[in-house]
């Protein structure tokens, strides 16, 4: 099922059910989706990063994650002052 998934142009979200632990890590890490709901339907909050990936988009609206398209992070290392 997800190479059938996976084969969509779209990669919005992913929604599935199950109680079983590792075939949630299993199915999250291998669905090619922006956001996943498991065992919930409504996954949408102002707290959570909003986006997809292929022809649903690229980045992350919302969260802190919104706001990375926008920056340059610079490291700077400041010694013996």
């Amino acid at each position: 099922m997800l190479s059938l998934a996976n084969a969509s142009r779209v990669g919005l979200a992913g929604y599935f059910y199950s109680n079983e632990m590792s075939q949630i890590w299993r199915v999250a890490k291998r669905l090619q989706v922006g956001m996943i709901g498991v065992n919930e339907g409504i996954i949408s909050t102002t707290e959570a990063p909003f986006g997809g990936v292929k022809e649903s988009g690229l980045g992350r609206e919302g969260s802190h994650f919104g706001t990375d398209e926008f920056v340059n992070i610079k490291y700077i290392c400041l010694g013996g002052l």
